[in-house]
């Protein structure tokens, strides 16, 4: 059920989807630019100044590099999986039964963070910036997804009528004049 329904003229008892609300909301697309611009922004660092800086290191710190690497591109084809299978469902692409199957394979892990990375600080500045920013953005994905899981929803039900109220009403149709 779409939630640009105001709550007060909502049906009894309608389920909101957090997973479909979200997916709906302008959040969902900044993390999905902001999501979709780390991965090209790694592409290039990892082809470009990445593969240079990468060059001058000497072991042990060039096997971190490596290792490094190939976690955070790992990451992010995790991230971008996520996100590429939520903006479906919200296209009409992908059915919500279809994205569960789908979701199922994704692994929204995060390891490799920056405190336990031996030698981390020695990693070139640019390889330990996209670690952070993609730890960070994988921690708040994994926090979504399991809101989303958990079948995080609004159950919006109407006001439940005031016994003593009704009472009222009853006897003062009872022993209102227009009854005698």
């Amino acid at each position: 059920m779409s939630s640009d329904v105001p709550a007060a003229s909502r049906p009894e008892g309608v389920t909101i989807c957090f997973g479909e609300r979200f997916a709906q909301s302008e959040q969902f697309d900044a993390v999905f630019r902001q999501g979709m611009e780390l991965v090209e922004r790694t592409a290039d660092y990892l082809d470009g100044r990445g593969r240079t800086e990468s060059r001058g290191l000497k072991p042990p710190l060039s096997v971190s590099y490596a290792t490094e690497s190939m976690r955070l591109t790992t990451r992010l084809l995790e991230l971008a999986s996520w996100l590429l299978v939520q903006r479906s469902v919200r296209d009409g692409e992908m059915t919500r039964e279809e994205a569960l199957l789908k979701r199922d394979q994704i692994k929204l892990r995060t390891f490799g963070r920056p405190q336990s990375i031996k030698n981390f600080s020695e990693l070139p500045v640019g390889l330990r910036d996209l670690i952070e920013e993609s730890t960070a953005l994988m921690e708040r994905i994994a926090r979504i997804d399991s809101a989303m899981r958990s079948g995080d929803a609004e159950v919006v039900s109407a006001p439940t009528p005031n016994a003593v109220n009704s009472l009222m009403a009853s006897l003062q149709a009872a022993f209102s004049p227009a009854q005698r």
